[in-house]
């Protein structure tokens, strides 16, 4: 895994580093240092009911000695340490339907994922269902090309789910381990494409069965809240096992891993923290938040 604490340099000097400075004045926080907590919780983007709970947490505390675990406690109780990636003793082979809007890195999320499955060992196929958009096609292929990995796609204007059919199809005869299906980059207030996203799992599951098929939403941690108001859209229209979460290293607002969870109910499952390949991994709340305040 990739140095978490490096790459979260800017939400530590953004929200953590202020946080420290108000916690070191005194051990009792007057009621103008618990406004200053207040304010850092709420512009870190972790939303007002988790910025509540901490709050509640800390006027019952009363004196804390040791911020740092005061703050880890209350951040992972948030976070409800759970896990989003899929278990190893899953039937194979597995689709893994992609979404989110244009701009996020959701094809690059792709190419990682995929890495990240190649060097776990497994063989995998890459599906090209963003068949809307010009170039969606032409920029998997050519990731797909630099991992060595075969892509299935048809010509643009085609129907996705057919698409997909076909890799899951694919996947069954060659013995791949996953199916991996971009999907265009939709704005979420279309209905029409909502429908398409369902097709292209209503496909999957029929292709290789509902305990096969995983959905990710990728969102931008740059986004911070206005990421939910998308999220909310996309799981409402699709069973959504997490979050893929990227540009992590790029906000000083780490607070919406604690939002996303909160808001959603779902867990942030893998996290991107940089333009590499290598630059993802699995979440872990643990370790995000020891490197968050270490």
């Amino acid at each position: 895994m990739f140095d978490l604490k490096t790459r979260l340099k800017k939400t530590r000097d953004g929200f953590v580093s202020p946080l420290r400075r108000v916690f070191q004045r005194k051990t009792r926080l007057s009621v103008e240092d618990q406004e200053a907590v207040e304010e850092l919780l709420i512009g870190s983007d972790m939303g007002v009911d988790a910025c509540e709970r901490i709050m509640d947490a800390l006027r019952e505390h009363g004196e804390v000695l040791d911020y740092q675990s005061f703050l880890r406690k209350e951040f992972l109780d948030l976070l409800a340490e759970t896990g989003g990636e899929p278990q190893s003793d899953l039937p194979a082979p597995r689709a893994v339907i992609i979404t989110g809007v244009n701009g996020v890195g959701k094809t690059t999320s792709i190419a990682k994922l995929a890495n990240y499955y190649k060097k776990q060992g497994k063989n995998m196929i890459l599906a090209a269902g963003d068949t809307f958009r010009a170039a969606a096609q032409d920029q998997l292929s050519l990731w797909a090309e630099r991992l060595g990995v075969e892509m299935i796609g048809h010509k643009q204007g085609g129907d996705p789910a057919a698409v997909a059919f076909d890799a899951c199809m694919a996947a069954k005869s060659r013995g791949a381990d996953y199916v991996i299906i971009d999907t265009a980059g939709r704005l979420h207030t279309r209905v029409n494409l909502m429908e398409e996203l369902k097709k292209i799992s209503r496909v999957c599951e029929k292709v290789l069965g509902a305990e096969a098929v995983d959905a990710y939403l990728t969102l931008d941690a740059t986004l911070g809240q206005n990421s939910l108001h998308q999220a909310k859209e996309f799981t409402r229209s699709l069973d959504t096992r997490g979050i893929i979460l990227t540009k992590l290293d790029s906000t000083a607002k780490g607070g919406i891993v604690i939002a996303i969870r909160q808001s959603l109910g779902l867990p942030v499952s893998f996290i991107g923290a940089g333009e590499g390949l290598d630059d993802f991994s699995p979440f872990s709340p643990s370790e995000f938040v020891d490197a968050l305040l270490s």
